[in-house]
């Protein structure tokens, strides 16, 4: 197992660098109407995905670093509605909504499990990696 010397490490927060670059290009594609709602929505919860994951890394103890997975869990949650939309609206047809559906849910199986990791009694950070406290 590599290990972990940043968050950019960890895969929960590579597929949501995947997901984020895969919304944004959804977002230019969005009618000119929908470039300041929906639009801005799906850029907001894109970047909160990534962006949670980098912010609760850098704090000093677990319980905040669940929080901020929490809010990317969150923000996963609200992108896989605003796909809803954009598919109820056929702003994007099937296919799209099933693969960007499949990496959202991929997401949230991941940040899921790194909550697990990461909320484990006996875990500590040290610098930038977790040690076990024994």
């Amino acid at each position: 197992m590599d290990s972990i010397k940043s968050f950019e490490d960890l895969d929960v927060w590579k597929v949501g660098r995947e997901v984020r670059q895969d919304l944004y290009l959804l977002a230019k594609q969005l009618p000119k109407h929908e470039q300041y709602c929906l639009g801005q929505q799906v850029r907001t919860a894109g970047v909160s995905l990534t962006a949670n994951i980098a912010e609760g890394y850098g704090r000093f103890h677990f319980k905040e670093n669940v929080q901020f997975c929490r809010i990317a869990r969150g923000s996963a949650y609200e992108l896989l509605d605003h796909l809803i939309t954009c598919h109820d609206e056929t702003y994007i047809d099937e296919k799209c909504h099933q693969e960007l559906r499949g990496k959202l849910v991929r997401f949230i199986q991941l940040v899921n499990g790194y909550i697990r990791s990461i909320g484990q009694p006996g875990m500590k950070k040290t610098g930038y990696s977790c040690t076990n406290d024994d």
